[in-house]
């Protein structure tokens, strides 16, 4: 072999040898990025057969009322709208519920009035097994407030923002490695009060959730008539006032629970007036124009009554709302152009007070937390009118406040 035919062969071994090494590298990269990304997706159930659902509950039942162990996981047959109770996790009066946007891990309040000694509540963060639905418990924080009745989790799943009822405050907890919470980067004190000197002598935030920006959060204290809008930073996890730093609702209506239609239109449901409100909202400057108010009771009706929980339907169609005292979920049409609200219909709970309820992410079904009766109680959604009508499948949980769901694997 002449030395020229040996040079060239060796130059070719070379080459081949540095592309099988680049090869390699790229290989290794995609490697270690498939093992990486399982951990950060969310389990992708396009049409699902079955859901985990999630039952937030308080554990101090008395006299009648079933006592309750903690956070209630049931699994629900979307075929046959047949709910079943899976386990039950301990937790402290963990009234409300949220689920990050992975669907990895799941937050609940504990409505407490002491906290490692202090005049506070507790957050408490589980993970959530895919395969089973069963929760793990990860750690705990402190509310920041007393008495903490509701809480969600920011788009980017960064963060998790409460609302404190006793303590009228405002906290944000950051969610760190592996869904654990670390102590709040943002508290805020409401002040005030309004015209009932037994239920709004002073603030009473009673929800918070953030806008489909992720720009804006908004929160109803009915302690004070306010709908608050901040402006919210993902990244630092803090609350600053907007520009226009609230919308108001009637004196006395004691505003409670929201939701957003998209980016157009926002739903207060008023706890103590027995009525929903529907404002425009700007979600370019986080602002809003009230529109509509109607009352979630029928005519003529006498009774006590308060309302709790407003949701609406995946279509965008409906939307709902309970009432306790008259024992119902109320069903209004949305106009899509105007945003304004048309009667439906009424449909009884199937139980007393109806504290919440949750739709499943089908549309097909609503699940109904009856806290007085200690039950949940399923209804059928149509599609074309949006009336409820119960299924006569009943689940008895003691005391159950709040329902979330998510698809589960077949």
């Amino acid at each position: 072999m002449t030395l020229s035919r040996k040079f060239t062969r060796c130059r070719t071994l070379a080459l081949c040898y540095f592309c099988a090494a680049i090869l390699l590298m790229a290989t290794t990269r995609l490697v270690s990025a498939a093992d990486q990304q399982p951990e950060e997706q969310p389990t992708k159930v396009a049409n699902p057969h079955s859901l985990f659902v999630y039952i937030g509950t308080y554990t101090h039942g008395k006299g009648e009322h079933s006592a309750s162990k903690g956070i209630y996981t049931c699994r629900f047959d979307l075929a046959t709208g047949k709910l079943t109770i899976a386990g039950v996790t301990p937790s402290v009066e963990p009234s409300f519920l949220a689920i990050d946007p992975s669907r990895r891990f799941l937050y609940a309040v504990n409505e407490i009035e002491n906290f490692g000694g202090k005049k506070a509540g507790g957050v408490s963060a589980f993970a959530i097994d895919l395969k089973s639905g069963e929760l793990k418990p990860l750690n705990q924080q402190s509310s920041e407030g007393g008495g903490p009745c509701h809480l969600s989790v920011d788009r980017q799943g960064k963060h998790v923002l409460v609302a404190n009822y006793g303590g009228g405050s405002l906290a944000v907890l950051p969610i760190e490695k592996y869904g654990r919470l670390g102590k709040a980067t943002a508290f805020v004190q409401h002040q005030g009060s309004s015209v009932d000197p037994q239920r709004q002598e002073g603030p009473h935030a009673h929800s918070i959730s953030l806008d489909a920006a992720n720009h804006f959060a908004l929160a109803a204290d009915l302690g004070l008539d306010k709908l608050f809008v901040y402006r919210f930073d993902p990244e630092k996890g803090t609350l600053t006032p907007n520009n226009e730093p609230w919308a108001k609702l009637a004196r006395g209506s004691g505003p409670r629970h929201f939701v957003f239609a998209g980016e157009r239109f926002v739903y207060v449901i008023n706890e103590m007036a027995s009525t929903i409100t529907a404002f425009a909202y700007d979600a370019e400057h986080g602002t809003l124009k009230s529109l509509q108010t109607v009352s979630t009771l029928p005519t003529g009706f006498s009774g006590s009554n308060t309302t709790a929980e407003i949701e609406i339907h995946p279509s965008g169609r409906f939307l709902y709302g309970s009432n306790r005292g008259h024992n119902s979920i109320v069903t209004f049409s949305i106009d899509p152009t105007s945003g304004l609200l048309t009667y439906v219909g009424h449909q009884p709970c199937g139980g007393k007070t109806p504290r919440s309820f949750g739709i499943d992410p089908t549309g097909t079904y609503l699940l109904a937390a009856n806290q007085d009766s200690d039950s949940v109680v399923v209804m059928r959604i149509d599609p074309q009118t949006g009336k409820l009508t119960p299924t006569g499948d009943t689940v008895q949980i003691g005391m159950p406040v709040c329902v979330k769901m998510i698809p589960a694997p077949d």
